[in-house]
């Protein structure tokens, strides 16, 4: 199997982590642990962008040096994510000497190929994008078409990459190649971008001190928009892991915000190709959550955090903080297929949490678990007639890795976990059809074997649901359900076949600043249904 990377962008320092950053890591990460479920070898990457002028300016409020700035800020995106749970197998930083001496070397061989040249360069410039526009990309009032600020017009002696020069080279890579840039709006709009002409690209900024120098000039340093996205082959060892390198890229996937898709679409394939190297394999460049209708803001009152809304969502239902990670996770990925616009409320939360989880996932685990423990002793029994409801449930549940995989596999994350739910819908039907707590009174030996196979059948999906996963939760619901007693998968699964026990992995304890995740109690769980109850009655 081939290996695979994937990438977040490398989020600036100067932001406060918002939903928008946790939908990107959080696609990320169930991709990659997706993919490690299927057996391949996996390097997921995440960071924080570190340098430029905004960086400066911050920095100069604090009353503080712009190192201490970012050492400051670079922890707390390491902690949330943590608490979220997310698998990444590095956290790379910027400012960091593995990052600082690859971006010399990389502008270095870019010079000495003649790709870069002195000159001036003037425009219209967005402080907050790091970005130059044209007059046609502006809004009115010359203001920016992303931070919907003024603009300012500004001339410097700095070195220039010939984009230009590429505008045809890119133009027949993302006609040719479909799959480079996904979905399929993002790709049209920047097809639209680069036939409308390409400009050539100021690769330095004199007037910028907060950045890394460019090795043969250092009066100027590197653009933050150059050097930053140099941080994905940094990551995997272009200088100091060969091997490593060549394994994976240019097998990279960049999951992005639509907002930067051109310089991860356009200029940085332009400028890899100018210098020699492949382009990554695939940018899927996602699209903007609203809040209820309306752009997050900090004056409206309706900015997301992730932490305070797991949090919310955890007092209120009384679930253990890392289940109430899941379904945060699950509602997005779930709510609004990956690459379009959404529209986030609490109440999409609750009723996922409610409806999907609880009722769908939970009833199941609730009604089928205590049977395969009680009767089985944990393990799956050999399988009934091929034919009839046994035979339509085994078929139904051999379906769903495939079917699940065609869509996760390529980022449909709302089709896949569709084909998942589609399933627990035909074993809650089956349970609802065979009733095995009547059914073990009359004749013990099929109904027993019918609800196993059920509750073996679909374990808590562990790329979309890493805590149920480690924790995972059953009720007693045989005859009438009896709260006093718990249930659960043991800790070491019995495999039917093949001898010995299946370990099942667990996640290493969060490290400081993150939440130790505790098994929940049947009492839990039971908080956890009347709790929910009663907020969606408020």
């Amino acid at each position: 199997m081939e290996p695979f990377y994937v990438t977040t962008p490398i989020y600036y320092v100067n932001d406060v982590p918002h939903i928008g950053h946790a939908y990107t890591t959080l696609a990320a990460d169930t991709i990659a642990r997706w993919k490690r479920l299927a057996g391949a070898e996996v390097f997921f990457l995440t960071g924080t962008d570190e340098h430029g002028v905004n960086i400066e300016r911050k920095a100069r409020e604090a009353g503080v040096s712009p190192q201490e700035w970012v050492d400051r800020i670079a922890p707390q995106w390491q902690a949330l994510w943590k608490r979220l749970g997310i698998s990444n197998d590095d956290f790379i930083r910027t400012t960091e000497p593995r990052h600082i001496r690859l971006a010399q070397h990389l502008f270095q061989r870019a010079y000495d190929r003649g790709v870069i040249s002195k000159g001036t360069y003037e425009g219209w410039y967005c402080p907050s994008c790091e970005a130059f526009y044209t007059e046609d990309e502006l809004l009115e009032g010359q203001t920016c078409p992303i931070h919907k600020r003024p603009v300012e017009w500004t001339a410097e002696e700095n070195y220039l990459f010939p984009l230009s020069r590429y505008q045809e080279w890119i133009l027949r890579k993302i006609e040719r190649e479909p799959e480079f840039l996904q979905p399929e709006t993002q790709r049209n709009e920047m097809l639209s971008l680069v036939r409308g002409g390409l400009r050539d690209l100021a690769v330095s900024r004199r007037s910028v001190k907060w950045g890394i120098p460019v090795p043969f000039d250092p009066a100027q340093s590197i653009y933050v928009w150059i050097e930053a996205l140099m941080n994905y082959v940094t990551a995997i060892g272009y200088l100091d892991d060969p091997d490593r390198y060549r394994r994976f890229w240019p097998a990279a996937h960049h999951l992005i915000g639509r907002d930067i898709n051109r310089f991860h679409s356009v200029i940085w394939p332009c400028f890899l190709e100018a210098i020699g190297l492949p382009s990554p394999k695939q940018v899927w460049a996602h699209g903007f959550w609203t809040v209820e209708g309306e752009k997050m803001s900090k004056t409206r009152g309706n900015f997301i955090d992730p932490i305070q809304e797991i949090t919310r969502l955890a007092d209120a239902s009384g679930a253990e903080w890392g289940v109430a990670a899941d379904a945060f996770r699950y509602t997005l990925l779930r709510e609004v297929p990956f690459g379009q616009d959404g529209d986030y409320s609490h109440a999409a939360l609750i009723h996922r949490f409610n409806a999907d989880l609880a009722n769908d996932f939970g009833n199941l685990l609730n009604r089928t678990l205590p049977l395969v423990e009680r009767h089985f002793a944990g393990r799956i029994p050999a399988s009934g007639a091929p034919e009839g409801p046994d035979g339509a449930l085994r078929r139904a549940a051999a379906d769903v890795p495939g079917a699940a995989d065609r869509c996760i596999g390529t980022f449909d994350f709302t089709r896949g976990l569709a084909e998942i739910w589609r399933f627990l819908g035909v074993a809650n039907k089956y349970i609802d059809e065979a009733a095995p707590w009547s059914a073990l009174k009359r004749d013990p030996g099929p109904a027993r074997r019918g609800a196993a196979r059920v509750g073996a059948a679909r374990d808590p999906d562990p790329a979309h649901l890493p805590a149920a996963r480690r924790r995972p939760v059953g009720r007693v619901a045989c005859g009438d359900p009896n709260p006093a007693r718990t249930a659960s998968l043991p800790e070491d699964r019995k495999a039917e076949r093949g001898g010995g026990p299946r370990a099942r992995r667990r996640a290493p304890a969060p490290p400081g600043g993150g939440v130790e995740m505790t098994e929940i109690t049947i009492d839990d769980f039971n908080r956890l249904d009347l709790r929910i109850a009663e907020v969606l009655e408020a």
